[in-house]
């Protein structure tokens, strides 16, 4: 049987962009099962002591934007720092992807590309035409699913996965959780590789 990741993840996030590729090359080579999770990142970060980018210490930002470039020549990617269209109400892509989820299909084509679209090619991911039109690009039904999106029952899954997230320790994106165990940040991906290597039971803070 596979194992399984919840994968917590924003399109806002440049870290998840970094990161997503990495991720599902982890994925591919364990045969996992991802359970995809979009959230809100400033939902997230009021209720764990974080705080959005423009309201961090001026050092902090700084240090961002060095980090980010690190990063960009780490991984091989060619990304604007300050995207056009960021940041966004991501909701309404995000509901696309839990839409594509409850369809029973899969939304990894959309990550890639929505993570390409808004970072890349400074693409507004808060436009339902722009959305349908990745949507379909990725081989989903991008007006269908836009249409899902705007429902209340993607809203409350919307919802759970904030809740999820919280119950879960999550408080940032990206962050991967195996076996009840937290991976927080694109930079961790070499350590969840070593757990999925040695097979070793989840640490927990319960020392």
């Amino acid at each position: 049987m596979s194992r399984q990741v919840d994968y917590y993840f924003s399109f806002q996030s440049p870290w998840a962009y970094i990161g997503h590729q990495p991720f599902r090359d982890l994925v591919t080579g364990f045969d996992l099962k991802v359970n995809y999770k979009p959230v809100v990142l400033v939902d997230l970060f009021s209720e764990t002591g974080g705080l959005p980018l423009l309201k961090r210490h001026p050092v902090r930002q700084r240090y961002r934007m060095v980090e980010l470039q690190r990063w960009r020549d780490r991984r091989g990617l060619q990304f604007h720092l300050k995207p056009a269209h960021w940041p966004f109400n991501a909701r309404l892509a995000d509901g696309v992807v839990i839409a594509a989820i409850e369809a029973g299909l899969d939304p990894d084509p959309l990550l890639k590309r929505g993570f390409i679209a808004v970072w890349e090619d400074q693409l507004d991911l808060a436009d339902a035409a722009t959305v349908a039109r990745l949507a379909d690009e990725s081989g989903l039904p991008g007006a269908r699913l836009v249409e899902r999106s705007a429902s209340e029952a993607i809203s409350a899954a919307y919802e759970q996965n904030r809740q999820d997230a919280i119950t879960a320790d999550v408080f940032g994106s990206p962050a991967y959780v195996l076996d009840g165990e937290v991976f927080w940040g694109q930079d961790r991906l070499d350590l969840l590789a070593d757990a999925l290597k040695s097979g070793r039971p989840p640490y927990t803070s319960d020392i």
